[in-house]
Parts: C-alpha cells; sequence; structure tokens
C-alpha cells in the first residue's frame, strides 16, 4: 500500500479518510490524523516502510516480507530498502536508509528459502508483483486460472545458479 500518493496500488490516506482526496492530503480537513496514522505505522516494527512502488513511500506489512525477499532479484533493488525518519538534534527529519538485505531479519530470510517463486509472487499478488517488477516481470507469465509459472528462460538461470 502506498503511504498517500496516487499509484496503481491504494493509498493509507484515502483508507482513513474513506474517499479520495483531491490536491495533497496536507489540506484535508483530516490532515492532522492522517499525520497520526502515518507515523504510528511507520513506527511498527511490523511494516517495511520502503519505495518499492514507483519510487513512493510504500508500506509492506511483515506477512509479507517473506515474498518480498524471495522475490528480490526480480525487483528494483533500490525499492527495497528500508526507510525511517529520525529526528535531529536541531529538530529536522532526515531520511535513514538501510539498505537491503540488511534489513531482512534471519528469520524472514529462512521463510523467504521455503517458498516457491510461484508461492511468493501468489502472496504478494501477480498484478502488484507485475506492475513493481517492470521490464523483469516477462520471467513469469499468467495463467488463465490466475497461477503463475516461471519461464523456461528464469528456470534455466535458476538451475546454473545452483551450479
Amino acid at each position: 500500500m502506498l503511504m498517500s500518493a496516487r499509484g496503481p496500488v491504494p493509498n493509507l490516506a484515502e483508507a482513513i479518510v474513506g474517499e479520495p482526496i483531491k490536491g495533497s492530503w496536507w489540506a484535508h480537513p483530516q490532515s492532522h490524523h492522517m499525520y497520526q496514522v502515518f507515523g504510528a505505522v511507520c513506527e511498527s516494527d511490523q511494516v517495511l516502510v520502503c519505495r518499492l512502488v514507483g519510487g513512493r513511500v510504500t508500506l509492506v506489512h511483515r506477512r509479507l516480507w517473506p515474498a518480498l525477499v524471495r522475490l528480490a532479484s526480480e525487483l528494483p533493488k533500490p525499492g527495497l530498502a528500508a526507510v525511517r525518519q529520525e529526528h535531529t538534534s536541531k529538530g529536522s527529519h532526515r531520511a535513514v536508509v538501510t539498505p537491503f538485505p540488511r534489513w531482512v531479519p534471519p528469520k524472514v530470510s529462512i521463510q523467504a528459502k521455503r517458498l516457491s517463486e510461484a508461492e511468493a509472487v501468489s502472496r504478494l499478488g501477480a498484478e502488484l508483483f507485475l506492475k513493481v517488477s517492470g521490464d523483469r516481470s516477462r520471467n513469469l507469465r499468467a495463467r488463465p486460472s490466475g497461477r503463475t509459472r516461471v519461464s523456461r528462460r528464469l528456470q534455466t538461470k535458476r538451475r546454473a545458479a545452483r551450479r
């Protein structure tokens, strides 16, 4: 989910107010409430704050982290970096970026290794995965049933990497 930007996935700002927001969320009557919710969500250890979807602030719940880690080679690496805000001694904010995979807990890495690529895509959502992965999405083809299969090209790359 995006925090407040418009994009190919829902955003938290509009979920909070229950309607589309015209213009900036800062000008909305519920902006103070949204700001408080954004802060609480971004501080949660259950949410990864990154810039995965179109370079916009993206919120990913912990239950999806193994799928992200499993599909990391197919996703834009800069978008997988964890971003958090830090208050400086002068009262300003600065972004602290933890590159992927440094932020990944060991337990999540283990869970990711147990997932097949198709399972990971299914958990993340095939439509979202294809939107986020860009050109790399050609490696996965959607079946009419909604399930995905790995292309022969990607299977060959994976076999070669195991050798």
